[in-house]
């Protein structure tokens, strides 16, 4: 595992290896987004010196909130929450960036203020089911058009989020433009059928992912900024009529702005748990994108010690994420290191609950 284990500069920041723990969505927030002291030591025991971690998706603001107990970036108890982890995490020497995130349409009228309707680009109403606020789930709701200046909202809360993941302590931030959430459908002409500025051309549908940009990198520099996207994945009820024109167009304007990373996520179609290859998807976008980005690339979706360490030889990407063997495996860099076998991944404990399948996970001296 050499490759996995080879020291690189990613942005302002030096990585002691290329293992990343990415976002993972853990509800173990309180009702109001306030992260608990267990988050810091479940975030510190998988922190590594000089290892980057991508902290779970975090909404901008409670419009943008999805699923329940998910944690918030948009008030000061927040902001108090995140601080306890951060400092838990760069005390072991970690890199701790935060993803931030508005789910769009993938959202319930029960989270929303006065019970009001998510909000899309267009009023188009997904497949499948929403988790309510009371962990409930019912049939998704035709979500309500944003009209123009509520963008433009939007984009200021993005910026906003970022000057309080700052104050909280973060190394950098990761925008979640991906999963079929909100900027994804701008993105994508399914979902996006707007014929305003931020509609119709692949120009004007990704206007407001380089606003966002533009707005985020007055806070945290651009090799201090992350973008994550999800090409030819259907998550999220997501389609584009050309994605391979979409998201050259998308990554070559990406490759123009020094960013710290570009994140892909590989071509799988997953809903919770359950996931299968989407066979009309290339066998690997890192393969299909690479050329037109230069800078560092992390890639997620699937892989192990083996096939990390390929992709890496390969030239496929500069960094693996390796999910769900984190979620089951505190000291996961070591293992691998080691070759030492795996904890399996405790599925039902995933989203929800208290310490089980969060902070009991044995580490290898607890063996």
């Amino acid at each position: 595992m050499e490759k996995l284990f080879t020291p690189f500069k990613l942005g302002a920041y030096q990585l002691s290896h290329r293992i990343v723990m990415p976002p993972l969505t853990r509800m173990r927030a309180n009702v109001d987004g306030v992260l608990s002291p267990l988050t810091a030591t479940y975030y510190s025991q998988r922190a590594t010196e000089g290892g980057l971690i991508i902290a779970e998706a975090t909404q901008i603001s409670q419009q943008g909130q999805g699923y329940p107990q998910v944690p918030g970036i948009y008030n000061n108890d927040q902001i108090a929450g995140w601080k306890t982890v951060t400092d838990a995490v760069k005390e072991k020497g970690s890199i701790f960036f935060l993803q931030l995130y508005h789910v769009g349409r993938i959202s319930h009228s029960s989270f929303q203020k006065e019970g009001v309707l998510p909000v899309a680009p267009s009023a188009i109403k997904p497949t499948g089911n929403a988790f309510t606020s009371s962990w409930k789930r019912e049939p998704y709701e035709r979500p309500r058009a944003l009209e123009i200046a509520e963008i433009h909202q939007i984009v200021n809360d993005f910026r906003k989020a970022a000057e309080n993941a700052k104050q909280a302590g973060f190394h950098g931030i990761e925008i979640h433009a991906a999963n079929g959430y909100l900027l994804q459908q701008f993105l994508e002409d399914k979902t996006n059928q707007r014929d305003d500025l931020y509609g119709g051309t692949i120009e004007n549908r990704s206007r407001i992912l380089f606003e966002i940009l533009d707005a985020v990198t007055e806070v945290f520099p651009s090799n201090c900024v992350g973008v994550r996207l999800s090409p030819f994945n259907d998550i999220g009820d997501m389609a584009d009529s050309n994605p391979e024109k979409l998201y050259s167009y998308i990554i070559s304007q990406l490759a123009e702005r020094e960013l710290s990373y570009l994140h892909l996520i590989e071509p799988q179609v997953r809903s919770g748990l359950v996931e299968e290859m989407n066979h009309e998807a290339p066998a690997s976008v890192a393969t299909l994108f690479r050329p037109l980005f230069p800078g560092a690339l992390i890639i997620s979706g699937g892989f192990d010690a083996e096939t990390g360490e390929q992709a890496l030889e390969d030239g496929k990407a500069d960094l693996v994420a390796f999910g769900r063997a984190f979620i089951a495996n505190p000291d996961l860099p070591k293992r691998i290191e080691l070759g030492v076998s795996l904890n399996v991944l405790d599925k039902p404990t995933v989203y929800g609950g208290d310490e089980r399948g969060y902070t009991d996970y044995p580490s290898m001296e607890q063996l």
